[in-house]
């Protein structure tokens, strides 16, 4: 039975009269990605520091590895690795220098450093001063300061902002690698298009409530939000065919439909009209994203 990386049962933190997170729960297995989202303020930092043993909870029971983060005589053993937004680098130092100060702290061997400078191709940097870094360069020595000691699990805070779309491919080759070998990734991100294909599940944060939480295919599903089938000479088509008249949106120039019509669509396309070259798009993140917010406010603020 595979064991859980991370687990929040029932989590709340108060910071005076502000209620920062309110019964949050989520898991994570070993090999798993949870995109964690939300706007600013809505706790997602909150539930970082509490998962790495920087804040206790009010309420509610966390475990990593199956260790109390909270307790410090545990903390050492959590294999936590911690990229924060704002990356704090000794400039002074070479990025090779810098490396090797944070293996000595974590007893790693001068041969990962090695590795991890290649891996994320900067040891052509490694003798340079890090404030002659790029914004980009800097992202990736603090990814692989937080990665040095093979981490069970890692938590990545807007690791891609600021980086080109090459830089950004490269991180998530990177992250795709340490899946597969069985580590835990937890991102948070406003990068919602970026990260889209990436996740196995999401937790959608709002003024410290989770406001959704799931795969991508059941937040999906719960919302029931259209599925967009784009084909050549839509609009033709639509003012051929009744059928496909009432499921043609001319806003995106496609065929927007539901998961019970996707289905029936298709097989009038091929069957009817012959069309076999179309493209089928499920609803994406960021759809699903505006969708929850909106329910939010329509709960909170009812018509």
């Amino acid at each position: 039975m595979t064991h859980t990386a991370v687990s929040v049962v029932q989590v709340s933190k108060s910071f005076g009269e502000v209620l920062a997170l309110d019964e949050v729960s989520l898991s994570l297995r070993p090999g798993e990605l949870l995109g964690l989202l939300g706007h600013n303020g809505a706790g997602k930092t909150t539930l970082i520091k509490l998962i790495l043993g920087l804040s206790i909870p009010d309420r509610g029971q966390i475990r990593v590895n199956g260790r109390d983060p909270g307790r410090t005589e545990q903390r050492a053993s959590l294999s936590i690795g911690y990229l924060p937004e704002h990356v704090s680098l000794y400039d002074n130092l070479s990025g090779g220098e810098l490396l090797g100060y944070f293996a000595g702290l974590r007893r790693v061997g001068r041969e990962r450093v090695d590795e991890v400078l290649a891996r994320l191709q900067l040891d052509y940097a490694r003798d340079r001063k890090v404030r002659t870094y790029s914004k980009g360069m800097r992202q990736r020595l603090g990814l692989a300061q937080a990665i040095l000691a093979e981490p069970r699990v890692l938590i990545l805070d807007e690791p891609t902002v600021g980086l080109d779309p090459q830089a950004s491919a490269l991180f998530y080759e990177l992250v795709a690698a340490l899946r597969n070998n069985g580590t835990a990734v937890i991102i948070c991100t406003h990068e919602l298009t970026l990260i889209d294909r990436h996740l196995d599940s999401a937790l959608i944060l709002a003024k410290g409530r989770p406001l959704a939480q799931g795969s991508i295919d059941e937040l999906r599903r719960e919302h029931r939000l259209p599925t967009r089938v784009e084909v050549a000479g839509a609009e033709l088509l639509a003012s051929r065919d009744m059928l496909l008249a009432a499921m043609y949106d001319p806003r995106s120039n496609a065929f927007m439909v539901g998961q019970e019509q996707k289905q029936q669509l298709l097989a009038h396309l091929t069957g009817h009209h012959k069309i076999f070259d179309f493209n089928v798009l499920p609803p994406s993140l960021p759809e699903v994203y505006q969708s929850c917010q909106l329910r939010a406010q329509l709960e909170e603020f009812p018509c």
